[in-house]
């Protein structure tokens, strides 16, 4: 049945609120941390759209548009009463830092504490991501590349396949210098900048690597490329390579 819920997290930022208000109010901005590639109408009443590969867009509404200080939107309600909305404020904090508070409330449906759990982890690597592209990649606009493979349905952990497939020959921790060698890719050489169950994050010179163990076992990759690149040769390449998955 329905179950509302909401989320609180809290992160602070070396940068400024305006920096902060690009990267979270545009589609530009969002694209170099967030999830699938963004569109952003810069109004109240306007609309925020996110696409992933084929699949059909996500569709928002804009509630709150305060430059440098409150960014809200929402998603139309389903026929089942389900809806997600999102609430960012911003408070700077003096010496070039700046407090993004994020607020995710609406309704869920059946498998409501499974979904929460995933959008609980989940923030947390992609605001790490936002603080990473900030310090790292500030004002530079990323190419964006999803892909995801649903459970195999195999003997062997999903996760446990995919390390295999990035050439990973043990246990990595956050600070570790990796060499990634996905089969049919060049190899990816840098620092794991996030590593929790279920996540691996690599920053290298010019990208944002982030694999992600999503529900029911699916696979996910969503890399953000800061040297230039074809975007659709580069999304079908990775999911190529999901696929290979054994």
């Amino acid at each position: 049945m329905p179950h509302e819920f909401e989320l609180r997290k809290q992160v602070t930022l070396q940068a400024t609120p305006e920096q902060v208000w690009e990267a979270i109010a545009t589609g530009p901005g969002a694209d170099s941390w967030f999830m699938g590639r963004n569109e952003i109408e810069p109004r109240v009443g306007g609309s925020a759209r996110q696409y992933f590969g084929d699949f059909p867009p996500s569709e928002a509404t804009v509630t709150a548009w305060e430059p440098a200080r409150r960014f809200a939107f929402r998603s139309p309600e389903s026929p089942e009463g389900l809806f997600m909305a999102f609430e960012y404020l911003i408070e700077g904090r003096g010496q070039g830092t700046t407090v993004l508070r994020l607020v995710q409330s609406g309704v869920l449906g059946d498998d409501w504490e499974g979904e929460y759990d995933a959008l609980r982890r989940g923030w947390d690597l992609y605001l790490h991501s936002l603080g990473q592209y900030l310090a790292h990649f500030p004002g530079r606009t990323a190419t964006v590349v999803f892909g995801a493979r649903p459970s195999a349905g195999g003997a062997e952990p999903a996760w446990e396949v995919l390390e295999r497939g990035l050439g990973l020959a043990g246990p990595v921790s956050a600070g570790d210098r990796v060499r990634l060698t996905p089969e049919g890719l060049p190899p990816v050489e840098g620092v794991a900048d996030y590593v929790a169950p279920g996540f691996l994050g690599v920053r290298t010179g010019d990208a944002l690597y982030r694999f992600i163990l999503g529900m029911h076992d699916t696979l996910v990759i969503g890399h953000h490329l800061f040297a230039p690149a074809d975007a659709e040769e580069s999304e079908h390449a990775w999911q190529a390579w999901l696929g290979k998955l054994a």
